[in-house]
């Protein structure tokens, strides 16, 4: 048994609300996984959307939230929260997926049963959403950090 996971999480937000798909244990969860060796959070969230989804995003269209811990029946979870604003298709139950039946769901009408791991994902995004969940530590990203730095040559 695994003793730490690495995983990202994604929040598609359009305007019928966020999308959410029924995984076969009957937990609702947004789309995400398991972050692969050498794969960005950027690229996982990508790959995860198109593998359990059949959407399409570039990982310019992913922002990520921060970083949430926990440990929950003896594994360390590390699950990276994102916003996807951009993506191409309609979402659909994908062959030998574990996840399908995706829908969107307006906010203020959440079905019960999220995963743990989706609902630290939305409060930490979302504090004023109503969802009860185990307590996780929430490390969010700096959103107004410069990608690149400009230095000046020679006066």
């Amino acid at each position: 048994m695994a003793h730490a996971a690495v995983g990202v999480g994604a929040i598609l937000l359009s305007e019928q609300g966020i999308l959410l798909g029924r995984h076969r244990r009957g937990t609702v969860e947004l789309p995400g996984g398991t972050v692969e060796a050498g794969e960005s959070f950027e690229a996982a969230v990508v790959r995860e959307l198109g593998e359990e989804t059949g959407l399409i995003a570039r990982p310019g269209d992913v922002t990520l939230l921060g970083s949430l811990l926990d440990h929950v029946d003896g594994v360390l979870r590390v699950t990276v929260g994102a916003l996807v604003l951009t993506w191409r298709g309609q979402p659909a139950t994908q062959p030998n997926e574990s996840v399908g039946d995706w829908a969107w769901h307006p906010l203020d009408r959440l079905p019960d049963g999220l995963f743990v791991c989706s609902a630290q994902i939305l409060t930490a995004w979302r504090p004023d959403l109503p969802i009860d969940h185990t307590p996780a530590h929430f490390t969010p990203f700096a959103h107004d950090t410069p990608a690149t730095t400009t230095v000046d040559g020679p006066a």
